[in-house]
């Protein structure tokens, strides 16, 4: 077989596995994504608890980037400190090497059992969750078939004196080697997928011991690259500074890891041929041995480590652009769950605007401040500002990585986040339009119609709370609370309309002057009630109650009455 062949069959094998592993890691994130990100939440206790959660997590979902992608979230925010989450990245790094020493084992004849039980499941499965447990079959069966063809297709060649040859040169020096296995590891953006490949070429001799030892080595380093080059950048916590401390400290352990490989090369790699023989369990062996060393190594002092992290990446003090995203960190696209639970927390964001808004508005009216005036019409730009965010946000999450629930909240927020960005626009196109006419033309209304009106306000403020309420917890008795405010609104315009009629008929002068300005307030506030009131259609759907329409059947259906097609309480 000549050396093109050889390099092109070992690729295409490669990207076999890699392929395979991403199918095990997607498929556990969507089966069990958000009880793994509970788990790592609650494990932070100590860093004994906190090292025991990331070990268990990454186990599952055989990827350190993705436990890490939590636990930066946690730690950037504040939410994790960094000891424990240091803990976490330390039993991560070990929980990646078991699928390793599960593959070490000849299990190539599992692979059409395994492909065979995760089709039916996937094609078959009624459940969500057996289908993406279906995906986690495929992905094991398609990754001891790469393996599998790996050996073949190594086997014959190791003999091939020409690649040799190349194979040496470029092994022969242990620090070549282990550059070389961390340039590997992160183009490929997986330590399990070179270490694999390592254990391929050790197991037919094709590389020796101690290079395969630096390779393994490398291929660790290289791992912990990935997250310093593609990590946080841009503004706010992402890109602060202090964001960098948790990628950088797991880099750290790894470098420190790696000059003890080279310093102690030789007597490492008698110790591993006397422990597992000169093939592909040397590798397999040495992967896990080099991360559980380098735990017990650095569990102990990671009080200091930290102190050291925080001096070198110290937390940057700017003044808050509020139209500046927050919590939209875009190393999280890869995994939806977490993607999709961080613009739900930027959406909260607009909630709160909306609320400032609102008070605002009542303040205007109050006081006739144009400061005021001005002042709420720039939050309406924060608003427009944070949607434009959000939704390229969520837009750049892969639908195909998305489960059924994850969608279903991406459209909720997305479907929120519109409505927030509706009632800014009627706030300040509308009701501080009609604040800029009153000011302006020295215009005054009623005592009874400025309490209407400032009643109204309050009672929309609280009505955003009870939305962004609804919006966190699902809670099917706070939205039908929530639900029951539009006929309140809808009562309350009605009741101010009745009486503001009452006192033009009175011949009131305020309330001549005011009439038309009167009535367009109370309808704009009825409008933005109706945009709050949406956060309560989505838990209400899910629970099937509401109807498709409001209108009355008559007659084998036909409708009579108002109202088109608004949802409403069955």
């Amino acid at each position: 077989m000549q050396a093109t062949e050889v390099l092109l069959a070992l690729a295409g094998n490669v990207v076999l596995l890699l392929w395979g592993l991403h199918m095990v890691q997607s498929g556990l994130t969507r089966a069990f994504g958000g009880d793994l990100r509970n788990i790592l939440a609650v494990g932070l206790r100590n860093r004994w608890s906190a090292m025991a959660a990331g070990l268990g997590v990454t186990t599952l979902l055989q990827s350190s980037t993705a436990t890490g992608l939590m636990v930066t979230g946690f730690a950037a925010t504040g939410v994790m400190p960094l000891v424990p989450a240091l803990a976490v990245m330390l039993g991560a790094n070990v929980g990646t090497t078991l699928i390793v020493q599960l593959f070490a084992f000849d299990a190539a004849r599992l692979a059409p059992v395994l492909l065979l039980a995760g089709f039916l499941a996937f094609r078959r499965g009624a459940r969500t969750r057996t289908r993406d447990l279906g995906r986690v079959g495929i992905g094991l069966g398609l990754m001891l078939l790469s393996l599998h063809l790996l050996l073949l297709t190594v086997e014959p060649a190791g003999n091939a004196p020409a690649l040799r040859e190349v194979l040496g040169v470029l092994t022969g020096d242990p620090v070549i080697a282990m550059l070389l296995a961390a340039a590997l590891t992160w183009a490929a953006h997986s330590s399990v997928a070179i270490v694999l490949l390592i254990a391929s070429l050790a197991g037919t001799q094709v590389i020796p011991p101690e290079a395969a030892i630096a390779m393994v080595a490398g291929a660790n380093l290289g791992s912990a690259v990935n997250p310093i080059l593609e990590g946080p950048k841009g503004d706010g916590p992402a890109g602060n500074p202090a964001a960098r401390r948790l990628p950088v400290g797991n880099l750290l352990n790894r470098a420190v890891g790696c000059l003890i490989v080279l310093v102690l090369a030789d007597p490492i790699a008698a110790g591993m041929q006397r422990l597992s023989g000169s093939g592909g369990r040397l590798a397999a062996d040495f992967h896990l041995l080099f991360n559980v060393a380098l735990a017990a190594l650095f569990v102990l002092p990671l009080p200091a480590i930290a102190k050291l992290l925080i001096r070198l990446f110290p937390e940057r003090v700017t003044v808050a652009d509020p139209s500046a995203p927050i919590h939209l960190d875009r190393a999280a696209l890869g995994a939806p769950h977490i993607a999709i639970a961080n613009a739900a927390r930027e959406t909260l964001r607009m909630s709160d605007t909306v609320e400032v808004m609102l008070r605002g508005a009542l303040d205007v009216f109050r006081s006739d401040d144009r400061k005021l005036i001005q002042e709420i019409r720039r939050m309406d730009d924060v608003l427009d500002r944070l949607q434009s965010a959000i939704k390229d946000y969520l837009t750049h999450i892969e639908p195909e990585e998305m489960d059924d629930s994850d969608a279903r909240r991406a459209t909720d927020i997305l479907t929120l986040v519109i409505n927030l960005e509706h009632v800014g626009d009627i706030i300040d196109r509308n009701l501080m339009d009609s604040a800029s006419k009153k000011i302006k033309r020295r215009l005054r209304f009623s005592d009874e119609g400025a309490a209407e009106i400032a009643g109204m306000l309050e009672r929309l403020v609280a009505t955003q709370r009870l939305a962004a309420a609804v919006f966190v917890s699902g809670d099917l008795r706070t939205a039908r609370t929530l639900m029951r405010e539009k006929e309140v609104i809808r009562a309350l315009e009605t009741q101010a309309t009745e009486a503001h009629f009452t006192r033009l008929r009175a011949g009131r002068s305020e309330s001549l002057e005011t009439s038309a300005l009167h009535i367009d307030i109370l309808r704009d506030l009825r409008r933005i009630n109706a945009h709050l009131v949406a956060a309560a259609y989505p838990v209400l759907d899910q629970s099937g109650e509401l109807r498709a329409s409001r209108l009355k059947e008559r007659d084998g259906g036909h409708g009579g009455g108002h109202g088109g097609g608004q949802p409403s309480l069955r």
